[in-house]
């Protein structure tokens, strides 16, 4: 058989792929480029292609919100690691009172350990070696390594009742991200930009950027699917800006290209890879059509958005001398309300370096001093915009840390394992509650005794202000309807406005 015949009668195969391609073309067509948020090629009266055909502009899924929304955006500060909260909002005094007694087994209950610390003869009890005190009207107890943050105590709603179900970094990390201990599921941001799309056609719906603390520089690792589009189409994967020269890789032309040429270029492959969508019916072509044009509109907008030389000196003051080093948690949080006044819907931190199995006393003070000025110059500089009021600022890792020592217990240090029973995050903006402390846990700091509050109803709570139902966002994908919180998920009306 010649080569010419082998390929004739492999086009004539109709498989279920080249029939939904055929099926797709005129009105199905653009009912599933609707579907996909990306805009429909458009040509002239001479058949051309226009410029902004394939723009690349968002709209998501949902055609309208299912309720009022109280905010447009989040800015989720995200302390990997596993924050101590009985060292920044918990404030235990019985821990201190009987620091080096033996955790009674009637609080533990048969807790599933670690296996860091399950082989311990000994779990002794120890409290934090830092004063407490407390700030505002509302008498928020906070933590003296967070001076800045304790002086927004009316702003901010601490939540010291939160739960999980994993015990170890990486799925813990995921299940924040991502609603599943399990990888391959779509991160927060994704599930927005597919349910919300972008306000700015020129910067992602959702963008990602990475510190690294002085408490552990080497600690846990993180991984570019937390900001992953899992089985949503690419075009909703979060975009890593980088504190480097081409702040997005492989964003910037080779030397000797204009916006001329690189016009011309992305015309003819928008064209190309049409024709190749209408006989496959593929949608990540058009979502690849897609990123192309975000690109090329990128190559503007970001390093616009990245350079913060025009900012004032009473904003670098605010934000603390770190503001100036690109890359640290400071300059990121400056960052993020830059991004955030161009209306980009999701901008998450990741600050590392909160695993502090050892030596505590010392780490989690550098910890702390890389993030709390900062965090608060993000929230107070919101507020000065009136901009806080529609973002919501989130701040918390992935669990709580142990109210007993792992390992050797000494006068001047101690470490803490992981503790999924417990711990505390810190919300602001956006509809919460100000100035509230929610929840509550025992003497020991080691269960929760009132409004538990798990991680999928944070997830829920966070969708609610964005006027979605957590429960009618959702993706079929294999036979299965997913979504973030997967079966479960409340809202906490309680610390809502």
């Amino acid at each position: 058989m010649s080569e010419k015949k082998i390929v004739e009668d492999r086009s004539l195969i109709l498989n279920r792929r080249s029939f939904l391609g055929k099926s797709a073309l005129g009105v199905g067509g653009v009912a599933l480029s609707s579907l996909l948020g990306v805009n429909c090629f458009r040509k002239d009266e001479n058949g051309i292609l226009t410029k902004d055909t394939g723009a690349g502009s968002v709209e998501g899924i949902l055609k309208g919100l299912h309720h009022p929304a109280k905010i447009k955006r989040v800015i989720y500060l995200f302390q990997s690691g596993g924050p101590s909260q009985l060292e920044l909002f918990d404030y235990k005094p019985t821990l201190q009172k009987r620091r080096g007694e033996e955790l009674p087994e009637s609080i533990r209950n048969g807790q599933r350990l670690t296996g860091m610390t399950s082989g311990q003869d000994s779990f002794p009890l120890v409290g934090s070696q830092f004063g407490f005190k407390q700030y505002g009207k509302s008498g928020t107890w906070m933590s003296d390594l967070l001076p800045h943050i304790g002086k927004m105590a009316d702003d901010i709603c601490v939540v010291k009742s939160m739960y999980t179900e994993a015990i170890n970094h990486d799925p813990a990390v995921t299940f924040f991200q991502t609603g599943s201990q399990q990888p391959g599921r779509p991160s927060i941001g994704s599930w927005l930009s597919y349910g919300l799309g972008s306000e700015n056609e020129n910067l992602p719906a959702f963008t990602v950027l990475l510190s690294r603390g002085s408490g552990r520089p080497n600690g846990q690792p993180l991984y570019t699917r937390l900001w992953g589009n899992g089985f949503l189409h690419s075009l909703h994967q979060g975009v890593q800006f980088r504190a480097a020269k081409d702040p997005v890789l492989y964003l910037n032309d080779p030397e000797g290209t204009t916006k001329k040429t690189k016009r011309a270029m992305l015309d003819q492959l928008a064209e190309l890879n049409d024709q190749h969508y209408q006989t496959s019916g593929d949608p990540e072509i058009q979502s690849r059509i897609a990123q192309y044009e975000m690109a090329y509109r990128m190559q503007t907008s970001v390093p616009d958005v990245m350079n913060t030389d025009k900012e004032p000196d009473y904003i670098y003051k605010m934000y603390g001398a770190d503001a100036k080093i690109p890359g640290t948690f400071a300059a990121n949080c400056l960052l993020a309300r830059r991004l955030a006044e161009q209306d980009v819907r999701f901008i998450q931190l990741y600050h590392m370096g909160w695993d502090q199995h050892d030596n505590l006393p010392n780490a989690i003070e550098k910890q702390a001093k890389d993030v709390d000025q900062a965090s608060a110059a993000l929230i107070a500089d919101l507020k000065q915009r009136g901009m806080l009021e529609d973002t919501l600022v989130v701040w918390g890792g992935e669990f709580g840390r142990t109210n007993y020592s792992q390992g050797l217990l000494t006068d001047t240090s101690y470490g803490r394992d992981h503790h999924p029973r417990c711990f505390s995050m810190f919300m602001a903006g956006g509809g919460i509650k100000p100035g509230i402390v929610y929840g509550e846990t025992d003497e020991f700091g080691y269960n929760i005794t009132e409004n538990p509050v798990h991680v999928h109803d944070f997830q829920a709570t966070m969708l609610h202000q964005l006027g979605i139902d957590h429960e009618k966002l959702v993706y079929k994908y294999q036979g299965r309807r997913f979504r973030l919180t997967d079966v479960e998920g409340h809202i906490v009306k309680d610390i809502l406005t």
